[in-house]
C-alpha cells in the first residue's frame, strides 16, 4: 500500500506554490485529480484481488492434493507424475507465490517465519526439479509411454494422477529437457504444452514462450522448415522479439542453402531426418562400440517393459524344489527355490524375509541414507552417476540382531562365507530410480576397485587364456566379488525388474524373495553373462538389500578349477 500512495504522489503532485487554496478555479480542479486518485486506487484493488483469487485457487488445489497424498504419502508419492509435480510445487510455483506475497508487508512477514523454520523444513532446489523432470523423461522412453498420457495422469492405461498436468506443466518439462541440451524431448513437452494452452480457459503460460523454446529445439532436431514456420508464429505475437528475428534469417539462409546443395554429395538432400541421425552418431567411440551399447540399450529396455522371452529349450530345464541341508536352519526350514536360469544358475528363494525383519532393516538404513555411488574405474573413487539413481547405506552385523541374522541366512543357503563379505547394502529407489546394465565383480582394468572397503591392499595374480601371465590387480584382501545376493523389501506397481539382456530373463520384485547367483567362474574368471540392470521404478517404490560375497574364504566351499583355462 505505500508503494500506492508514492506512485499516486509521483504521477499526480505538481508544484502548486501554495495558490490552489486562493480560487474557486483551481479547487475545481482538485477533484479531477480526485477522480485519477480514485480511478488507481481502484485498478490497484482490481490487480490485488486478482493475485488474491489465484492464491485462493491454488491453495485450494494444493490443500485438496495435500490431504489426498496425506493418507498414503507412499502410494502417493509411488506415482511418478504426482512425484514431479511435488518438486514442481515446492520450486518453480513456490517462487511464483513468493513474487506475489512480497508485494506487501504481511506477505513478507509470513515468508520470513517460514525462513525461520528452514532448519525443520525440507526443500527441493533445481537439481531436484531437474533430476524429477529426467527421471520422467527417462520412464517416457523406457516404457514406450505416450506424452498426452502422461500429460493426462495416465500410466499403463489407468488413471493414476491426482490432477492432469497444466500447459505449465509440460513447458516446465520442456524447459527442463532443453536446460539438459535434450531437444528431442524438448519437442515433445513443449508441443503437448502448446496444445494445452489452447484448450486452456485460464493460460497457465503464454503462448509465445513455448513456441521460442519449440521452435529452436525443433531446428537442433534438424527441421529448418518447421523451426522457420515456428519462429514466424513467434514473431507474430511477439514482433519486437529480437532472438526470434535473428533466428529467422538465419534459418532462411540456411533453408536456402540446403535447397541449392548438389544431389550426389551425401547421395540425396540431406532432410530433416538425415540431419538428426547425423548428430546423433557423431561420437568419438568406434561404430562398433556404438552399435554394441545400442542392442544392449534395447535389449535392456525391452526386458524392462516385460517383453523378454527365454527359449523353449531353457524353459524345459527350469523347475523348483525345497532346499534342504545340514544345517538346522535347512532341515526345519527348507527354502522354497526356483531356478530362473541355467548356465549361469540364478536362483529366486522364496518367502526367506519376514515383514518384521524387514521393517527393521528399513527403519536402521533410512536414517543413513546418501545418494548411491559408482566407482570411476580409473581412480578407484566413488562418485554419483546419472545411470545409477537410488539412496543406500551400509548396515553391519552389529547393528542388529535382525541384521545378524539375515547374514547367517545367506551363509546357510549359498553355503558361502560371510566373514569376507561387504556390510549389507540397503538401496531405495525413487522417482524413475535405476542402475544401467553393469557387472558386479571387477574387471581386469579396474585397478583399486574395491579400495573403498578398508580391506587392506593384495596383488592378486590371475592365469588368463593365452598361457601363463600375470597381470596386477589390487582387488583388496578379500578378492573380486564371486557371487551377489539380493533381497527384494518390497513390491513394485510397475517396473522396477532386475534384468539381464544378455539372457534375455527379467526378474520381477517380490516381497520377502532373494535372487542369487555367481559373479565369477570356478576359474576366477569373470561371468559376463551375469551382466545386469536395475529397471526403473514406473509406479510404486522399490526397497532391496544386497549382500556382495568375496572370494576369500571360499576356497574349499567353491573350489577353484585345476585347468585355469576352464569356465
Amino acid at each position: 500500500m505505500k508503494m500506492l500512495w508514492i506512485l499516486v504522489f509521483t504521477l499526480f503532485a505538481v508544484p502548486s506554490m501554495g495558490e490552489v487554496f486562493t480560487s474557486m478555479t483551481d479547487m475545481s480542479r482538485l477533484l479531477v485529480t480526485e477522480g485519477e486518485m480514485i480511478r488507481a486506487v481502484e485498478n490497484y484493488i482490481v490487480a490485488q484481488e486478482e493475485k488474491l483469487m489465484k492464491l485462493k485457487r491454488d491453495v485450494v488445489e494444493m490443500e485438496r492434493i495435500h490431504d489426498e497424498a496425506s493418507r498414503s504419502p507412499e502410494a502417493f508419492l509411488g506415482n511418478p507424475i504426482n512425484a514431479y509435480l511435488l518438486v514442481k510445487r515446492l520450486t518453480v510455483d513456490w517462487l511464483d507465490l513468493q513474487n506475489i506475497m512480497t508485494d506487501d508487508s504481511t506477505g513478507q512477514a509470513m515468508l520470513n517465519n517460514l525462513t525461520g523454520m528452514a532448519s525443520m523444513l525440507r526443500w527441493p532446489d533445481e537439481e531436484d526439479l531437474s533430476g524429477a523432470a529426467t527421471a520422467l523423461m527417462r520412464l517416457q522412453d523406457t516404457y514406450k509411454l505416450d506424452t498426452s498420457q502422461i500429460a493426462s495422469g495416465n500410466i499403463l492405461g489407468k488413471k493414476r494422477a491426482y490432477r492432469e498436468l497444466t500447459a505449465a506443466d509440460c513447458f516446465e518439462l520442456g524447459r527442463q529437457s532443453y536446460n539438459g541440451g535434450d531437444h528431442y524431448h524438448t519437442v515433445l513437452w513443449m508441443n503437448e504444452a502448446l496444445d494445452r494452452q489452447e484448450m486452456e480457459g485460464n493460460k497457465t503460460v503464454e503462448r509465445a514462450d513455448i513456441l521460442e523454446y519449440l521452435a529452436f529445439s525443433t531446428y537442433m532436431q534438424g527441421n529448418i522448415r518447421q523451426a522457420l514456420k515456428l519462429t514466424d508464429e513467434l514473431l507474430e505475437e511477439r514482433p519486437n522479439h529480437q532472438r526470434a528475428q535473428g533466428n529467422k534469417v538465419y534459418y532462411e539462409e540456411a533453408l536456402q542453402q540446403q535447397k541449392t546443395q548438389k544431389r550426389g554429395e551425401l547421395g540425396d538432400f540431406m532432410d530433416e531426418d538425415a540431419t538428426a541421425v547425423e548428430k546423433e552418431y557423431t561420437i568419438s567411440e568406434s561404430m562398433g562400440e556404438v552399435e554394441k551399447w545400442q542392442i544392449e540399450r534395447q535389449a535392456y529396455e525391452r526386458l524392462c517393459r516385460g517383453e523378454g522371452k527365454l527359449s523353449p529349450e531353457m524353459l524345459l530345464k527350469l523347475h523348483c524344489f525345497y532346499k534342504t541341508g545340514p544345517s538346522a536352519y535347512l532341515r526345519l526350514s527348507p527354502v522354497k527355490t526356483e531356478i530362473a536360469h541355467i548356465h549361469p544358475t540364478i536362483y529366486i528363494f522364496h518367502d526367506i524375509l519376514a515383514d518384521s525383519e524387514i521393517s527393521v532393516i528399513k527403519e536402521l538404513a533410512t536414517p543413513k541414507f546418501k545418494r548411491a555411488t559408482v566407482q570411476n574405474y580409473k581412480t578407484g573413487e566413488l562418485e554419483t552417476a546419472s545411470y545409477r539413481i537410488s539412496k543406500s547405506s551400509w548396515l553391519k552385523a552389529e547393528d542388529s540382531k535382525t541384521v545378524e541374522k539375515v547374514n547367517q541366512r545367506i551363509e546357510v543357503i549359498t553355503g558361502l562365507n560371510m566373514q569376507t563379505a561387504e556390510e549389507l547394502q540397503v538401496a531405495n529407489y525413487g522417482i524413475g530410480g535405476h542402475y544401467e546394465p553393469h557387472f558386479d565383480y571387477a574387471r581386469r582394468e579396474e585397478k583399486d576397485a574395491f579400495k573403498s572397503l578398508g580391506t587392506g591392499n593384495r596383488i592378486a595374480t590371475f592365469l588368463f587364456y593365452k598361457g601363463e601371465y600375470t597381470v596386477e590387480s589390487d582387488l583388496g584382501l578379500y578378492g573380486n566379488r564371486i557371487a551377489t545376493f539380493l533381497y527384494y523389501m518390497s513390491d513394485v506397481d510397475a517396473g522396477g525388474a532386475t534384468v539381464f539382456p544378455q539372457l534375455e530373463l527379467s526378474l520381477w520384485p517380490k516381497k520377502g524373495t532373494a535372487a542369487f547367483w555367481h559373479n565369477l567362474h570356478p576359474s576366477g574368471e569373470g561371468d559376463t553373462l551375469t551382466r545386469h540392470a536395475a529397471c526403473p521404478v514406473l509406479v510404486g517404490t522399490k526397497w532391496v538389500s544386497n549382500k556382495w560375497i568375496h572370494e576369500r574364504g571360499q576356497e574349499f566351499r567353491r573350489p577353484c578349477e585345476l585347468d585355469p583355462r576352464a569356465l
